[in-house]
């Protein structure tokens, strides 16, 4: 019986070294596994890299790429977990003709209907900024749409597992 696809996050913990991102993301291409988005950021861990990859793909695929990411020198440690078992959001941020700010009162509607924030406004332009699930930045977007929006840019995931993981303290193991 095939698994069925469905969206994975996956996280790896890495050393913050130059190539390592064309490597990892090399990993994908071979296999012409699409992503959905990455991220790459600080982790908790002093000196630590957190790169946050969503894929599609079956879990019995995601544990053969897991064990392709481990086999990298810099990869401390890589997981993968469920959208159940996540917290994550996205960031985006729209910029608008101010003119609309003013003579489109849904406008100012839709912005406080989906708690985005007006983060700069000028004679020329406006900017809003959203953080939220997926689903709620694509509505954002059609909405918006609507009145023409000038510039438009989505972050890739942020998330967190709702379950411990255990990386901090295998570190510090290896570090003692």
């Amino acid at each position: 019986m095939e698994q069925e696809s469905k969206q994975f996050t996956i996280s790896v913990y890495t050393e913050n070294n130059i190539g390592l991102l064309n490597r990892i993301s090399a990993i994908f291409q071979r296999r012409h596994i699409n992503i959905e988005s990455m991220n790459i950021s600080v982790s908790e861990i002093e000196g630590v890299s957190r790169f946050t990859i969503v894929v599609i793909m079956t879990e019995e695929k995601v544990k053969k790429i897991i064990g392709q990411i481990e086999k990298q020198v810099e990869v401390i440690k890589a997981y993968y977990h469920t959208e159940e078992e996540i917290i994550y959001q996205e960031s985006c941020i729209f910029k608008m003709k101010s003119d609309l700010l003013f003579d489109e009162r849904q406008i100012q509607n839709i912005i406080k209907d989906s708690n985005a924030r007006i983060v700069t406004v000028n004679k020329q332009f406006f900017v809003i900024e959203k953080s939220g699930r997926k689903e709620e930045i694509e509505l954002l977007h059609r909405e918006l749409s609507a009145f023409g929006i000038m510039q438009f840019t989505r972050s890739g995931r942020i998330a967190v597992s709702k379950e411990e993981m255990k990386i901090s303290n295998m570190l510090k193991a290896i570090n003692n």
